[in-house]
């Protein structure tokens, strides 16, 4: 097989799937891997008989358990004999968390929720990417480059009175790539944050807020597409030096060259701390 080996966590619906799609059609072998059996059998439809058939394989894992994330690395070795990048996007969104967010006539409180879903949470979004990595690292540091990218979320997304444990789960994994990044600095394997930057038009978002948002009643969502262009960016040798940073499709200028239009939103993965504000101490 030719091109880079790719598995893309979440990679059934959404956000993943347009990214999987993206990989693919470029020439790259992916295992596009979700959680619905629903999800995989679309996709074999739609790409039966074309030639992302050869390249592009549909795989149902529960993530959260180390086995499935080895029974994972494993079906891409199988197939594919290599591998160069992990996509982790998969996760548990608010529409999950609460259901009925936006049909509440009083915001939810965080103690209102129940231990399942908190661990859910915080094994889909986090841990399981954690375990992927860490399965993945080797494999990528053995082909001697490799791209790890992560999807987080925006930092006032991550820290509202509603995020719950969405927001730690994601700021857990926004400090992870920091960490990744330094253990894995001048090994030809680099990671990185690609992120929506706002709400995005995909199953994991509220019917609600979506069509909030095609209303112009919200600010704009991003449309799965739009992570394409700096994602083929982020996997090019363009981006061979970029190393701990974060970006965001809802800022990417695609009438820019993708160098340019990187340079101009990039911003360094992890948090920086607020100075004290005068008369709290």
């Amino acid at each position: 097989m030719s091109g880079h080996v790719a598995i893309v966590t979440g990679g059934l619906s959404g956000l993943g799937r347009a990214m999987a799609l993206a990989l693919a059609r470029e020439g790259d072998p992916v295992l596009a891997v979700g959680h619905i059996e629903a999800d995989a059998e679309r996709m074999r439809r739609e790409i039966a008989a074309t030639p992302l058939a050869e390249r592009l394989l549909p795989l149902v894992a529960d993530l959260r358990r180390p086995a499935e994330c080895d029974r994972v690395i494993d079906a891409a070795m199988t197939r594919f004999g290599r591998l160069h990048i992990l996509v982790n996007n998969a996760g548990l969104t608010f529409t999950y968390i609460w259901p009925d967010l936006y049909r509440r006539a009083e915001p939810p409180k965080f103690w209102e929720l129940g231990d399942e879903i908190v661990q859910n949470v915080m094994d889909t979004n986090y841990v399981a990417a954690d375990q992927m990595a860490r399965r993945a690292a080797p494999l990528l540091l053995r082909e001697g480059w490799g791209r790890i990218i992560n999807v987080t979320t925006k930092l006032d997304t991550m820290n509202r009175a509603t995020s719950g444990p969405y927001g730690a789960s994601k700021a857990a994994l926004e400090m992870a790539t920091e960490i990744w990044a330094q253990g894995l600095a001048g090994t030809g394997v680099t990671v990185n944050i690609l992120n929506p930057g706002a709400g995005a038009h995909t199953p994991g978002m509220a019917v609600e807020a979506s069509a909030a948002s095609r209303a112009g009643k919200l600010p704009r969502f991003v449309e799965p597409e739009e992570m394409v262009a700096p994602l083929l960016w982020l996997v090019s040798a363009a981006a061979d030096r970029v190393h701990g940073y974060r970006f965001d499709a809802l800022t990417w200028d695609r009438s820019l060259p993708p160098q340019q239009a990187a340079r101009k939103i990039a911003r360094k993965a992890g948090f920086a701390l607020h100075p004290l504000d005068p008369g709290v101490v």
